[in-house]
């Protein structure tokens, strides 16, 4: 595992390869079907619809700064 790509899984929090297929960013097809459930259930839900002001923001980032989290 890559430590660069290593994230928390996003159900349980155990380190996990993000970009490992098919499971990433989970650790396991336990967690993913929990999040894939946690969905469906409306657990997790968008607020509200996304709109082009949303990313008006972003339009001048180009290159390495699109790579890079905040």
């Amino acid at each position: 595992m890559n430590p660069r790509n290593t994230v928390p899984c996003a159900t349980c929090g155990t380190p996990a390869d993000f970009f490992e297929k098919p499971l990433g960013p989970f650790c396991s097809v336990r967690c993913q079907m929990v999040d894939l459930g946690r969905w469906f259930s409306e657990d997790y839900r968008i607020s509200e619809p996304l709109t082009a002001d949303h990313f008006s923001e972003y339009e001048a980032w180009e290159g390495k700064a699109l790579d890079q989290p905040d």
